[in-house]
């Protein structure tokens, strides 16, 4: 597999980004009249305004935060439970505060019990995130999906955004299915099915293709990801771990 370079200066990475966009563009004019528009956005960034530092296990809470809840709210339930915990949420922190108190901070009763799960395994041993980077993405999208509500989405996003996963497309996200069919000019939205079979060309590079669609549902020159939304409505213009800003993932076998 192939991340972003380690190290790579934001020319490097820029450059990166040109073989690979030329890559889809060659082989699917939708996405050479779609970067003409919109340019090569970073697959890889991980807008959190800071919160989430370079523990995973958090990322991950805020993923499962998040879930069919605005970017904005999960924002605000996120910093009451690192305000109830003292720090970053750990899992330490998470079961210290039990799940009556993670819904004192806002969370479903559904959510306090997913999350406590996440904490209870990674406390165990049953799984390790922070120290993914050595397994393949199956393997990934296997260890997170056994914890209780963490689905095949918000494995994928974790693999883009945290792990840097180069070929990663979340063909059941309704953003990807809704540009689809814009930019293909479809009359309905595409099954998963179909979109899965459509990216099948676009391997090994379909977390690109993911960032591209997803800038397509915004206009030009304005914020695709909700998170980056909620963060400049907080005026928040730092913070944001980006591929280029931020430490690179650790590198695993047949990462290159």
């Amino acid at each position: 597999m192939t991340t972003t370079p380690t190290g790579a200066t934001e020319g490097g990475v820029i450059s990166a980004f040109e073989h690979q966009y030329r890559y889809l563009a060659e082989r699917e004019p939708v996405f050479a009249r779609l970067l003409e528009e919109y340019d090569r956005p970073d697959p890889f960034e991980w807008h959190d305004g800071g919160r989430t530092g370079s523990s995973y296990f958090a990322a991950m809470a805020l993923h499962v935060i998040g879930q069919q809840i605005s970017a904005t709210v999960a924002f605000v339930v996120f910093d009451r439970i690192a305000a109830a915990t003292g720090t970053i949420p750990s899992p330490d922190g998470v079961i210290g505060l039990g799940a009556e108190r993670l819904r004192a901070c806002g969370l479903s009763r559904a959510k306090a019990a997913y999350l406590l799960d996440l904490a209870q395994r990674q406390k165990s041993g049953l799984i390790d995130i922070e120290n993914m980077a050595a397994l393949d993405d199956d393997k990934v999208i296997a260890a997170l999906t056994a914890v209780h509500g963490i689905g095949l989405w918000s494995a994928q996003t974790f693999l883009i955004h945290q792990l840097h996963r180069p070929d990663v497309l979340p063909a059941g996200d309704g953003g990807i299915r809704r540009a689809v069919r814009e930019a293909w000019k479809l009359d309905e939205l595409p099954a998963i099915g179909q979109v899965r079979d459509m990216a099948t060309g676009w391997a090994p590079y379909r977390s690109y293709a993911a960032a591209l669609l997803w800038r397509s549902l915004r206009p030009a020159g304005e914020p695709s990801d909700p998170k980056a939304r909620a963060l400049g409505r907080e005026g928040k213009t730092t913070g944001s771990r980006t591929s280029s800003a931020a430490p690179s993932p650790r590198s695993h076998p047949g990462q290159a």
